[in-house]
């Protein structure tokens, strides 16, 4: 007999190790669960560079979990967890690792993805599935949680924590001038299939210097593609128009200088996601992941969309065609932007910030 879901949860445990984008698109579920059932307890199983980008959550305890450590560490986490029961488990991590995770930890009742959206047999591991909902948006799919368990609530809400020796760090790379974030490699191992042009970003920080006044403020690990990529774009462009901070920085370091940017262009990485999390105006550059799906939620309209495009040329195939989680993983498939498209974005996207901004100011008067 399948157990029932719990009417008043007392403990609630969320499985998402990964990735930086995920987590950020699940905090809302997170605020929505709080809203709901204030007194609750909430349990995170989180990755290592995730819960140090989300470290000081309030009303959220981590319990970190380091892919590195692989069955050793699962079993280290289950003694640690050994005399906790969670009255429901929320498993939203689609992946087998993270499946067989969850076999050490105690629940009442395991809640996964519906069949449809479930990879790696993650229904297997559940259960009780979410009911279907084709062609959500990320964030959507993570909300999920929260309405099978009876949430009405839906306001997003995330209110990151970002500490005082995080803004510090920003000030002294960004300075006091005004300035766009520029995120320009997806740092996934063999999946550089997202990252954009030298030349490209090149062209966008020039034209946002002249025309915009803007510097740009290059961010990204320390991986030695991501500085030879920062190295090549600085070497493109006007020594005042750019910062390389590529490697040179906290995540929460990255998330104090996104707070404060006038903007941040990215492909489908972290930081894009980042700043939808900060209210940050995000141009998000996609080619290989579908926008509907992946985009920065609160600026879906202002990505630069080549993905159709992509799918007719390297899949053959319209988008409709595909599955929704369909990938075009194409070494070519992000020099479909152009650079005129960026730029028109981002001359979109600053007018209606300054739009926006000027309609509160309005308001408050």
């Amino acid at each position: 007999m399948k157990p029932s879901l719990p009417i008043q949860p007392n403990h609630i445990a969320i499985l998402r190790l990964s990735a930086l984008g995920d987590v950020c698109n699940l905090v809302p579920t997170v605020r929505a669960l709080q809203r709901q059932w204030p007194d609750a307890r909430i349990t995170w199983i989180i990755g290592k560079g995730e819960h140090s980008l989300l470290a000081g959550l309030s009303g959220v305890e981590f319990v970190v979990y380091d892919k590195a450590t692989g069955i050793a560490g699962m079993r280290a986490l289950w003694r640690q967890l050994a005399d906790m029961r969670f009255d429901v488990l929320l498993h939203m991590q689609q992946a087998i690792r993270a499946s067989v995770l969850s076999l050490g930890l105690k629940a009442n009742v395991r809640v996964g993805y519906d069949k449809a959206r479930a990879k790696d047999a993650q229904h297997w591991f559940t259960q009780h599935q979410l009911a279907p909902h084709p062609n959500a948006h990320v964030l959507e799919s993570f909300m999920d949680f929260a309405r099978v368990l009876g949430v009405k609530d839906e306001r997003l809400e995330w209110n990151l924590s970002v500490p005082d020796t995080a803004r510090n760090e920003a000030q002294v790379i960004s300075g006091e001038a005004p300035y766009l974030v520029i995120n320009p490699c997806s740092n996934v191992r063999l999946r550089n299939f997202r990252n954009w042009s030298v030349e490209g970003y090149a062209s966008v920080i020039e034209y946002a210097w002249v025309q915009h006044g803007l510097k740009s403020v290059l961010t990204g690990g320390g991986s030695a593609l991501e500085r030879e990529i920062g190295d090549q774009i600085e070497a493109l462009c006007q020594p005042a128009s750019v910062i390389n901070a590529i490697g040179g920085t906290s995540l929460k370091g990255v998330l104090a200088l996104i707070d404060q940017a006038q903007a941040v262009i990215a492909p489908d990485t972290g930081p894009i996601h980042m700043a939808n999390a900060m209210g940050t105006p995000a141009l998000g550059l996609y080619a290989s992941t579908n926008p509907q799906r992946a985009a920065p939620y609160l600026w879906r309209e202002f990505a630069v969309n080549v993905y159709p495009e992509a799918v007719r040329t390297y899949l053959h195939k319209s988008v409709d065609e595909v599955s929704w989680g369909q990938r075009v993983r194409h070494p070519s498939a992000m020099m479909l932007i152009k650079a005129d498209d960026v730029i028109a974005k981002l001359d979109a996207l600053l007018a209606h910030t300054a739009s926006t901004s000027s309609a509160g100011s309005t308001d408050e008067d």
